[in-house]
């Protein structure tokens, strides 16, 4: 983010995206000032936190890590270290292989194997064309690069299914889990249950500092725990992160199915403004994509006047589509959106088209 956006960002007053602005104070002040600390991720409410996400997954054990991103290639490679293969299976649009800098592969010696289209989910028909000896199948839910579409829950089975009958493990990128419950209207531990490991998020939808946990057997938790000294994520102090989170989960969780109901009001106001378009229509998580019939150039412009004028804070960028006169955003729908009326929103999304 240039400076020039940075400042624009410090003098809106309000946004529809998320969770907000959240200002820095605001982050501080999801910590419990009595907050029991913990000492290089042992004790206190780090070891609180993650009994408490053990529990709400409905698994035995669970470890507190700094990063995703540390935490999902670790995992996986304690699920190839205990097989024949280093073969991972995911979809063309996974976060591992997208946005890590192929960490699992020159770090933890994994192979990621596509499997499926890019511009659609996953599905069992794409798996039963993998021969090879697979280590792991890792599952996005929602798929986020699809505007956070969800497989049916008859697939979701016949997948994990599918990895378990070839003695594969497998592992859920459930950096939106939590938005996962209200798209399929069960609990965290339902779904969880379907996975050898999970990994979930407290940054995004629950909109905490960041941070995030894995959770699994007694035996995977302990190696990924091992791994997570390794690699430089056990800090002499974790407790700032795993505190906010634990006071911002549960409220959160609770708070997606009326994230869900907006998101879908949001897309039906929607169907008055041509210019805009949600994927999927209506929405399946509390987020969505947006299609603008607009140039880059005049979205941003209008983002920018909208800031300035009105202090409301959009997205100051887009994201480039096959046609140059349609751009893409990402919308998610948190404890800001919900502040906002579908039908405002959905007029405000209309004008930054014009």
């Amino acid at each position: 983010m240039d400076s020039e956006i940075q400042a624009r960002r410090a003098a809106c007053t309000d946004s529809f995206l998320g969770n907000g602005l959240l200002r820095p104070r605001e982050l501080l002040a999801s910590i419990d000032p009595e907050t029991d600390p913990d000492t290089y991720g042992e004790g206190g409410v780090v070891a609180e936190l993650e009994g408490h996400v053990a529990a709400l997954l409905g698994k035995p054990a669970a470890v507190y890590l700094p990063s995703g991103t540390m935490a999902q290639a670790a995992t996986l490679r304690v699920h190839a270290d205990r097989r024949r293969s280093r073969t991972v299976v995911w979809h063309p649009y996974n976060h591992v292989e997208q946005h890590e800098g192929q960490a699992h592969q020159r770090l933890h010696g994994l192979v990621g194997r596509r499997a499926g289209e890019p511009e659609r989910l996953l599905g069992l028909g794409d798996l039963k064309e993998v021969a090879e000896p697979v280590a792991a199948l890792l599952l996005e839910l929602p798929q986020r690069d699809l505007g956070g579409a969800l497989p049916s829950w008859d697939d979701l089975v016949a997948q994990t299914g599918w990895a378990r009958d070839r003695g594969a493990a497998v592992h859920l990128d459930g950096a939106r889990l939590w938005e996962a419950t209200a798209g399929y209207e069960r609990t965290p531990a339902e779904i969880a249950a379907l996975f050898d490991t999970v990994y979930v998020s407290f940054y995004k939808g629950v909109g905490a500092l960041p941070g995030c946990c894995v959770a699994g057997s007694e035996a995977d938790i302990a190696e990924v725990r091992e791994w997570r000294s390794r690699l430089g994520g056990t800090l002499f102090a974790l407790w700032p992160g795993a505190a906010s989170a634990l006071r911002l989960l549960d409220e959160s969780l609770a708070e997606m199915p009326a994230r869900m109901r907006h998101a879908r009001a949001i897309a039906a106001a929607l169907t008055s403004v041509p210019e805009v378009r949600p994927v999927p229509d209506p929405p399946q998580v509390p987020m969505m994509h947006l299609l603008f019939a607009t140039s880059a150039d005049r979205f941003r412009a209008n983002a920018a006047r909208l800031a300035d004028e009105t202090g409301l804070w959009v997205w100051p960028n887009v994201v480039a589509t096959g046609d140059p006169d349609v751009v893409r955003t990402e919308l998610t729908v948190g404890r800001a959106t919900l502040r906002h009326k579908p039908e405002s929103i959905a007029e405000i999304l209309g004008g930054l088209c014009t």
